[in-house]
């Protein structure tokens, strides 16, 4: 465990968002050499996982890995036997909290490394490193996505309009302001003392993605949660643990199937939110990249 002597009194919000970066870019750096042609989905998220608490941080949401046409949201569940496959363009997307302050990155591994791939992920890296250069305090959120649909637009692929950044806040993955990836009617700008998460995606297709399949990722919002005849108790609890951030069956699996089906078709009804994955709906593959970055006054760090 690297963390220690973290309270209100010892330790600034920006050094728990340092130490809580650093954490997530080792997480995400050992979960991106894990994938690799015959590696199972479901076993690079757990070692992701795994190393995120081992570090003494946790989850701000289930680590998610999509390929290809999937754009995000994919999670692999507890039986998932999906492999990576050579060729794949490969997301990982990785959250970390400390005491609810959270980072966010993610990265597009091009697995086997096929030189047709490779254009695609580097126009997303491109687009993110174009994008922080931008950043600042005071900046227009509209500048930031003019850079990033610019620099994908300029090497020839197009940005998916439909999936954008976000604030970070303590216990809340996603808040004010969206940075889109593509200008849009935005009068926001960045303000010091906040945490945004800058993602862009692009690919060679039409520029949007849809929601279809299962989900995996869940959120219980505006509910007081409660166990009932449907609803069972210790799963209840285990979620309640989360403070409300997102989760997965991944990380109820301790409890049998059942009961994580009951409870989930229970809380369904006192406002449960799924997040099925994010795909693009003509097949066409889409890439990532994602860094947290903490506005100062007199400029950006780049916490992941």
């Amino acid at each position: 465990m690297e963390l220690t002597g973290h309270t209100d009194s010892a330790a600034t919000k920006l050094d728990i968002l340092r130490d809580a970066g650093r954490i997530a870019r080792a997480a995400r750096d050992l979960g991106s050499s894990l994938i690799v042609p015959g590696a199972l989905l479901r076993e690079v998220c757990r070692a992701v996982e795994d190393e995120i608490m081992r570090r003494g941080a946790g989850l701000a949401f289930p680590t998610q890995t999509s390929r290809n046409e999937v754009a995000a949201h994919y999670c692999p569940g507890p039986d998932d036997q999906t492999r990576y496959e050579s060729g794949d363009l490969a997301k990982l997307d990785v959250g970390v909290h400390i005491d609810g302050w959270i980072v966010d990155t993610a990265v597009t591994v091009n697995v086997g490394g096929a030189a047709e791939g490779q254009a695609l992920v580097d126009a997303t890296q491109a687009a993110l490193a174009v994008a922080i250069r931008t950043a600042g305090p005071g900046v227009p959120v509209q500048t930031i996505a003019a850079a990033i649909d610019g620099e994908i637009r300029r090497r020839g692929f197009r940005p998916v309009r439909n999936l954008c950044g976000h604030g970070v806040g303590r216990w809340t993955v996603h808040c004010a302001p969206p940075i889109p990836n593509t200008p849009d009617d935005t009068q926001a700008v960045l303000v010091p003392g906040r945490v945004v998460a800058i993602e862009p995606f692009a690919s060679d297709g039409a520029g949007l993605v849809v929601e279809t399949g299962k989900p995996e990722v869940f959120q219980l919002r505006g509910s007081r949660l409660r166990a009932g005849p449907t609803a069972d108790a210790e799963v209840v609890d285990a979620i309640i643990q989360l403070h409300g951030l997102p989760f997965s069956r991944r990380q109820l699996a301790a409890f049998p199937a059942e009961r994580v089906e009951r409870t989930l078709r229970a809380l369904s009804k006192r406002g449960l939110v799924s997040y099925p994955p994010l795909v693009e709906p003509h097949g066409r593959p889409v890439t990532q990249a994602e860094h947290s970055l903490y506005i100062s006054e007199t400029g950006v760090e780049v916490l992941t």
